[in-house]
């Protein structure tokens, strides 16, 4: 079983690479997202050194109001040690018991503590256990989140006797970049990124819910349903109706119990909090603009002009079809009969 991270939805963001979980609320301060995400890369020794020095330069970057908690693991043979660097809120933990560490220009820093059997990095203290129902499951990349709980199964499970795989599944990848740019861009729309199709057998999928890993927003056994899939690789199945947004977990559709809440980051503040929704009518998809302060606006295939929707107004979406909210391209994509 490979290590699975499970990501809260939220307005800051959460990125995974190689060794590295990042959580970083750093809102105007893309230049210090920046360097925390370029950390994600950095391993072996003198990871430590690269931390202090990055911790250096945490006040000039963020002008010393943002939150983040970064660490870096070696989990090779079945067990490691992390390094870790943390400021404002955000707060580094193994198996829900809080990482301790040594002042260091303003923030903590922790070397050589021993890996659990989970890693956490986010605000606060470490939830027990992920609510059901409401996390992402990320391989690698970056997505909006607020905290993420990555469950280490060379580590945890070291020593422990293990069963023949019977159907490795092709993990969801998000563009390793997405969500960050260099200070000068950051915000701006995303690269196309590099994207790895979810596709699995009936039993890796089986195996996987039994085990608790199907989460709300990739689901591999959802082959039948349609998907949207993001600009930065996110893919989300629409198995139900969702309400799309900054916040959109308060809307009275989500409230109701008729609709899912999917948040999309927000740097630039152009999204609503429930900016548009995605409702289904037997095999009909619609999208529907929430009354949004921006608009919501939809192209076909070979569109080379957007039309934005009349607030209120259901409009069915057809294979190939680009939504645009805000800064964020979504393509809805029906299954192949």
């Amino acid at each position: 079983m490979p290590d699975r991270c499970e990501v809260l939805p939220g307005d800051a963001v959460v990125a995974r690479r190689g060794g590295g979980l990042l959580w970083v609320d750093a809102p105007g301060s893309p230049a210090l997202a920046a360097a925390l995400h370029a950390c994600l890369g950095v391993a072996g020794p003198g990871a430590d050194r690269v931390l202090a020095a990055v911790a250096a330069q945490v006040h000039a970057l963020g002008g010393g109001s943002a939150s983040f908690a970064l660490v870096l693991t070696d989990s090779a043979g079945g067990s490691g040690t992390g390094v870790a660097l943390w400021s404002g809120k955000g707060q580094p933990a193994v198996d829900g018991v809080p990482v301790s560490g040594q002042p260091t220009e303003g923030c903590s820093l922790a070397a050589g503590f021993p890996l659990g059997g989970t890693l956490y990095v986010g605000p606060g203290q470490a939830a027990p256990s992920m609510p059901p129902g409401v996390a992402y499951d990320l391989t690698e990349g970056t997505v909006p989140g607020s905290g993420a709980l990555l469950h280490l199964a060379a580590v945890a499970h070291a020593g422990a006797a293990v069963p023949p795989a019977t159907a490795a599944p092709s993990p969801f990848t998000a563009g390793s970049d997405a969500g960050f740019a260099g200070a000068a861009s950051f915000g701006a729309p995303a690269a196309a990124p590099s994207y790895t199709p979810g596709g699995s057998s009936a039993s890796g999928a089986a195996a996987r819910v039994e085990e608790g890993e199907e989460t709300a927003f990739w689901k591999p056994d959802a082959a039948s349903a349609p998907v949207l899939r993001f600009d930065d690789g996110l893919v989300v199945t629409v198995d139900e109706d969702l309400v799309l947004g900054r916040r959109p977990d308060s809307h009275e559709l989500v409230t109701a119990g008729n609709a899912r809440p999917v948040p999309i980051a927000d740097t630039q503040n152009v999204l609503s909090s429930a900016h548009a929704a995605i409702q289904r009518t037997g095999r009909e998809v619609t999208l529907t603009d929430l009354g949004s302060l921006n608009g919501t606006h939809v192209a076909g295939p070979e569109a080379t002009e957007w039309t934005q929707l009349e607030p209120g107004v259901a409009h069915p979406l057809s294979d190939g079809d680009r939504l645009l909210l805000g800064w964020t391209v979504i393509t809805y994509e029906q299954p192949q009969e």
